[in-house]
Formats: C-alpha cells, structure tokens, sequence
C-alpha cells in the first residue's frame, strides 16, 4: 500500500501533467517524402542562398522547404521540425514549387554529394503547430 505522501506526490504530478497539455498544442505528425537541396546555381534560378520567404541560407544551417500543401496542414514559416532518423530540429525557411506535395526539401548546404546520396526517402516529420487565432 502506498504512503500518503506518495499518493500526494502521484497527485501533484499528475495536476501538473495536465496543466501542462492544456497550455502546449499537441504534436503534429506526417509522413512525407523528403529529397535534399543545396544552394549552388545549378540548383536554382537567381540567388542560390535565397529561400522564398527571404532568407539567406548558410551551409550548416538546419532549414527545409515544404509544399505549399503542407502550409495548409499548418506547417508554416520558421516553425520547427523534427524528422525521423536526422538529430536535431529543422526550421521551415522555404517553400516549394506548387507542382510538389506532402514533400519536404533538407537543405544541405553546398554539400551537393551528400544530396545525392540522400536522394528521395518517405520520413516521418513532427511539430507543434501554431495556436489557433482567434
């Protein structure tokens, strides 16, 4: 049988467990494909450092870009994300073509071999989406 004040430190616990959902939005979750870019102009049209949403990528930065179809699942500007298999978290710093969906690009600086080897896998990306406005 368990003490009181085990009991106590058990409720306690639990209280503030629940506080704590409340206040943070829960966990998004998506599997998607995920291909690798670089800022070389072979890759792009005009500045190769340039992301779409203004801002300048340096090789050793953790950015990706998304389909616009994953902006509507609320996936936005500069939200963090986790992607299965990589450490670290990712930010969102550009968009994609329109013709692309559920895709995501890692940007690997100028590493263009380490793309390559990369290539197109199926991951799995997690993030706390924004609350809603309201």
């Amino acid at each position: 049988m368990p003490s009181s004040s085990y009991k106590c430190l058990l409720f306690a616990g639990a209280l503030l467990l629940s506080g704590c959902a409340e206040s943070s939005p829960e966990v998004r979750t998506l599997e998607v494909k995920a291909s690798a870019y670089n800022s070389v102009p072979a890759q792009t049209i005009g500045d190769p450092s340039l992301a779409a949403w203004g801002d300048t990528l340096e090789p050793g930065m953790k950015a990706i870009a998304v389909s616009r179809d994953l902006l509507d699942e609320g996936l936005d500007y500069n939200m963090q994300v986790q992607i299965e298999g990589l450490p670290g978290t990712y930010r969102v710093l550009d968009k994609m073509h329109s013709r692309w969906e559920r895709k995501i690009d890692i940007y690997m600086g100028e590493d263009v071999d380490s793309a390559l080897d990369w290539g197109v896998r199926e991951v799995r990306i997690h993030w706390h989406p924004r609350p809603e406005e309201g």
